[in-house]
């Protein structure tokens, strides 16, 4: 008797690993668009309540499968069959715009209302994606506005005023506009120390996308020749040397195999006037015996009160690497999470579609 035989809830086929959206999903489209005849872009561009995912997360469909997420579930096979329709209908319009009820409609309990923006991108788009995926790296960050108008498509690419935030849409009965800005910078963070909690922490933070991330470690045999997108390594006899070579607004986190240096390393991080974060490992004794020493060494109180240690959120019992990682991950992403500020309205306000910003135009039929 086989395994299936004997456990017939236990389907045969085995699947793969489902693919998260790496980079921007400019560039994902893109490269998708150098195999495929169309891909559909998938955003959530609004919601109000609960939801799975925030505004401005995005998923690819494509022939051949999907990339990112939306949030799972219902929601997200409804979005796929949707994509796919806009995928099989070639004639119809490019852009449909969802709007959602998550628990009435989908029966899913978040209970929140969710606008999901839909658009097919074709071989046709191919220049307008160039020269924003371009853009992005010469300038940092650009702000793309799309108007929908009887059926016809048009884009501005322009240069960003702000920082990154949630897309911005806005409809009535004759045209829809999308406010977004498209980036790829993201703010530094330095870590010190290659050891078994900085590599777990290192590959946490990688697939979260949340910072640039500078790894410094003396040991050359702990920093892994392949790196994952976002992570640069440096190996330096003298670690302390890259807190003066960090840009301003560093979040710095200290965990070498040397208290010494970690105080070394604290010290001269918290001489830094502009520096973000600065997050020490180590057990509440340590923390104890680090400001006592920094008091005593002439660092000012209020300086000292910077130092964050322990790391991490409270309540994980759990001295294994990973679990660590975690919580310290958990803790940056709060700080990531309080920082957001949704300044889209702002610009769009601004926007009154033709300006000495607005240099590209591209305009689409279906």
């Amino acid at each position: 008797m086989s395994a299936t035989s004997r456990h017939p809830s236990i389907a045969p086929d085995i699947g793969g690993w489902l693919t998260p959206l790496t980079g921007h999903w400019i560039d994902s489209a893109r490269m998708r668009l150098s195999t495929n005849a169309a891909v559909v872009r998938v955003t959530v561009v609004g919601l109000k309540g609960s939801a799975p995912r925030e505004p401005g997360a995005s998923m690819l469909i494509d022939a051949t499968g999907t990339v990112g997420t939306i949030g799972g579930g219902r929601l997200e096979w409804h979005a796929i069959t949707a994509a796919r329709e806009l995928l099989r209908d070639q004639r119809a319009q490019p852009v449909r715009i969802t709007d959602l009820t998550l628990g009435a409609q989908l029966g899913q309990c978040c209970g929140g209302r969710v606008e999901l923006w839909l658009e097919r991108l074709t071989r046709d788009d191919a220049a307008w994606l160039s020269e924003a995926s371009r853009r992005m790296r010469e300038r940092g960050g650009i702000a793309i506005t799309t108007e929908v108008a009887a059926g016809v498509v048009s884009r501005r690419l322009r240069r960003s005023l702000s920082g990154a935030h949630p897309p911005a849409l806005q409809r009535n009965a004759r045209h829809h506009i999308l406010f977004e800005i498209a980036s790829l910078e993201r703010p530094p963070l330095t870590l010190f120390g290659a050891g078994h909690v900085g590599q777990a922490l290192v590959r946490l933070l990688a697939e979260l996308q949340l910072y640039a991330i500078t790894w410094v470690d003396a040991r050359a045999e702990l920093l892994p020749a392949e790196l994952p997108p976002g992570v640069t390594a440096r190996i330096c006899a003298q670690p302390a040397d890259w807190v003066d070579a960090a840009p301003a607004t560093t979040r710095f986190v200290v965990m070498t195999h040397d208290h010494g240096l970690d105080y070394d390393l604290c010290r001269r991080i918290l001489a830094r006037s502009d520096s973000c974060w600065l997050g020490l490992i180590g057990s509440a004794s340590k923390a104890a015996r680090f400001r006592s020493r920094l008091l005593r060494d002439g660092v000012e109180r209020e300086t000292v009160a910077r130092l964050v240690c322990p790391i991490g959120v409270p309540g994980i019992a759990s001295k294994l690497p990973a679990a660590i990682a975690i919580a310290i991950a958990a803790q940056l992403l709060q700080q990531s999470d309080a920082g957001v500020a949704a300044s889209a309205a702002a610009e769009l306000k601004d926007c009154g579609g033709q300006c000495q910003r607005c240099d590209t135009q591209q305009s689409k039929a279906p």
